[in-house]
Parts: structure tokens; C-alpha cells; sequence
């Protein structure tokens, strides 16, 4: 399976307008059922050298340790995707809907905390969900990957790579997580999509709830939605998004008990792709967000007040030849100071940037190896910084 495939899986469940995926393995049953599956599997060398983390900062997401001198460290990992493997149960076509069930599993290739003895590898079920598409549009009902900065994190070309490589020993990379978009997740939810307007597809759901910072009682569902645009054109195609986010969530202690906190957030982009070269660029702002997690610890500060943040991708790629191609993008995510921030002995984090750039070669449609410089920065209000380089080499065998 090749690796745009692997993209148009995954954005089933946001309704983005590619083409749909061809499972490698297809078995037909009996009165029409059909079960398909489908997968990939990345492992990476990874050797990141970052610096000392200063004293008296909090929030920052380079390096595993936040004690010592620096560090420098070798992995043979995932990157930013774990391994993938899709089951897939399609249905006869019933009165012209057609129905099909999809279970994703997700598991890395590494042990757990590098350890030889910790041998159980993080298995993460992503995807569990039903569909079910006809003249009226989709709905799906399960667990799938959320609409909000979805489009964000699914155009970025360390999706395919490592990326700032980050604090999960366990689990996947970063990418540009924490530097340029917010980790959308998977969570359960109801979802319905328009059929294709023209280009045009609006998708609305209603999700599972998220904690908003220190704020925990939970009374009302978590809102989202996506407009998209996709066309094509002499020489091209492009797509747009705009999505958006809303959520409040109650204090049950603390400065603000009683009171609530308010998740709003919004984000677009835009990918045009001319002949052989593509240009992406894509952007989230908002209330409550925070810098890696969407809607982490530090989305409200020590008073319980909602923390401002907001970030920006730029990337651009050019196909060489069909075996051989070239990528650099640059991100950053930002959090606007509050108060009770200037206040506090310790400096928050500022902001987190991060540029990489990939050299790709395709071997044949099924396998690929990359290779990716990354130079990644945190910064504070106090003008502290953190710097990390980080080389990987990698290779992906889709199915």
C-alpha cells in the first residue's frame, strides 16, 4: 500500500477529499460481506543531542530528562506514526447505504523505556468504528481520530518521518506536536458528514469530553467541525480547511472552584500542490488549547485562568523523480503570558519551534527509506532556551 493510501485511510474519518483506499488483502464472503486489511510498518534509528534544561522554567517538551546536563541519546524506534494494522468489515449495500466496520491497531516497535527487561510495547487502539455512507452523506459512530487540527498534523510531512523527537520513550515521536499543531487524538464520538458539494464537505460531531487544564467536572459534550475544499485544476490540485473547537468544563477545588473554564480554538490551512512541487501552509489560534496535548495541564494556569495559545506550519516538497523526493518545513507553537504567570517564581513556556528537513527514495510502491535533520527550540518568558538536534534514518513498508 503506498504511503498516500495510508493518508486516505486515516482521513476516512475526517472526510477529506482524497481518494479511497485499496486494501492489500481482500476476502469476499458469502451474501456480499467483505473483509479487507490493510497496514505499514516504520522503524527509525533516532540520535537526538539536546541541551541542559534551564532551572526555575516550567512546560517544555525537549528530551526524556528533566535533571540532567544535557543529553544525548540513540533509539532504534517508530517515528511520529506507530506500526498500523487495519481490519476492515464492509457490508452488502443496503437500500443504497453501505455500512463497514474498521479496528486499528497501533503498536510500536520499541520496549518500553529502553529498557532490554520492559519488553511490552505500547499498543494503542486508535481507531474503532462503523460507518455508514449513502446519498445522505456519512455518519460514523466509535472511536476515530478527532476532527479539530486534524488536517493540521495529517499534511505534515514528518507525519511520514520523526520530527522533534520528544518526551515519549514508549510511544511515537512528535513531529511538529508542540511545534506548529496541537496532537488532535483519537476519541469516541457521533459524526456526520455532507455528501461532496461541488468540493465542498462539512463535517460536525459530537465527542467525548476532555479534561480543560484543572478544570475536571464534565456536564457537556466536546463540539467540533470542519469545512473543507478540494479541486483540481491544469497542472495541480489543492485542498482548504477551517475547523473549529468548543468545550467547557468545570473546578471542583481551587482558586476558580465553582467556576468553569472554556475551550475555544479554531485552525485552517491551505495545500496546493503545482507539477511536482507542493505548498502547505496551516495554522491553529485559540482559548484553552495548550502547547502539546489538545486541552493539556497547561491550558490553565495556577488560578485556574484559561491560557491563550496559538501556532503556524509552513512546508514545502518538491518530487525530484518518482524515486526521489525533498521536504523542509518550520513550526511553532506559542502561549500568551497571563497574570498569574508574571506572578510566579517560575517562567512559563513561550514558545516551541522546530524546522526539519527530509530527503525521501522510494525502492519500489511498497517501501521507502528517509533520512531528516531536526533542530528544535524551546524558549521562555525569562528569554531561557533549550535547544535539541536530532538526525534519524528510517524506512516504511506499507501494505
Amino acid at each position: 500500500m503506498k504511503k498516500g493510501t495510508i493518508i486516505a485511510m486515516t482521513i476516512l474519518s475526517t472526510m477529506a477529499a482524497l481518494p479511497s483506499a485499496q486494501a492489500a488483502f481482500v476476502v469476499g464472503g458469502e451474501n456480499g460481506w467483505q473483509f479487507t486489511t490493510d497496514g505499514f510498518i516504520n522503524v527509525f534509528a533516532t540520535y537526538e543531542s539536546v541541551d541542559e534544561r534551564p532551572a526555575g522554567v516550567t512546560g517544555g517538551s525537549l528530551g526524556l530528562d528533566t535533571d540532567v546536563e544535557g543529553q544525548q541519546q540513540f533509539r532504534v524506534r517508530t517515528g511520529l506514526l506507530p506500526v498500523g494494522i487495519g481490519f476492515n468489515i464492509k457490508s452488502p449495500t443496503i437500500k443504497e447505504v453501505d455500512y463497514a466496520v474498521r479496528l486499528g491497531l497501533y503498536p510500536q516497535v520499541q520496549n518500553d523505556n529502553g529498557s532490554r527487561t520492559e519488553i511490552n510495547p505500547n499498543i494503542d487502539f486508535r481507531e474503532i468504528y462503523f460507518t455508514a455512507d449513502g446519498k445522505f452523506g456519512q455518519f460514523l459512530a466509535g472511536r476515530a481520530i478527532n476532527l479539530y487540527q486534524s488536517k493540521n498534523i495529517l499534511t505534515d510531512m514528518t507525519l511520514f518521518g520523526v520530527g522533534v523527537v520528544g518526551p515519549l520513550p514508549n510511544g511515537p515521536t512528535m513531529g511538529h506536536i508542540g511545534y506548529g499543531y496541537l496532537y488532535p487524538n483519537f476519541g469516541a464520538q457521533f459524526r456526520y458528514t455532507t455528501p461532496d458539494l461541488s468540493g465542498v464537505k462539512v463535517a460536525f460531531s459530537v465527542n467525548d469530553t476532555n479534561d480543560i487544564g484543572a478544570a475536571t467536572k464534565k456536564n457537556i459534550p466536546r463540539l467540533e467541525a470542519e469545512v473543507s475544499y478540494a479541486t483540481t485544476f491544469t497542472g495541480g490540485k489543492m485542498q482548504a480547511w477551517l475547523e473549529g473547537l468548543y468545550q467547557t468544563a468545570g473546578f471542583t477545588s481551587g482558586p476558580r472552584d465553582g467556576g468553569h473554564a472554556t475551550s475555544l480554538g479554531g485552525a485552517t490551512g491551505v495545500q496546493v500542490f503545482l507539477g511536482n512541487l507542493e505548498l502547505l501552509a496551516s495554522g491553529y489560534g485559540g482559548r484553552a488549547l495548550g502547547m502539546l496535548g489538545m486541552q493539556g495541564d497547561d491550558a490553565t494556569d495556577a488560578v485556574g485562568k484559561e491560557r491563550y495559545n496559538w501556532g503556524f506550519l509552513a512546508q514545502t516538497t518538491y518530487q525530484l523523480t518518482p524515486e526521489w523526493k525533498l521536504g523542509i518545513n518550520y513550526g511553532q507553537s506559542r502561549a500568551e503570558e497571563t497574570d498569574a504567570d508574571k506572578a510566579d517564581v517560575n517562567s512559563h513556556i513561550k514558545m516551541q519551534h522546530a524546522a526539519v528537513g527530509a530527503v525521501t527514495y522510494n525502492i519500489n510502491k511498497n517501501w521507502q527509506v528517509m533520512a531528516e535533520y531536526t533542530w528544535a527550540q524551546d524558549k521562555w518568558f525569562n528569554g531561557d532556551k533549550q535547544n535539541g538536534n536530532m538526525v534519524a534514518l528510517g524506512t516504511f513498508f506499507y501494505w
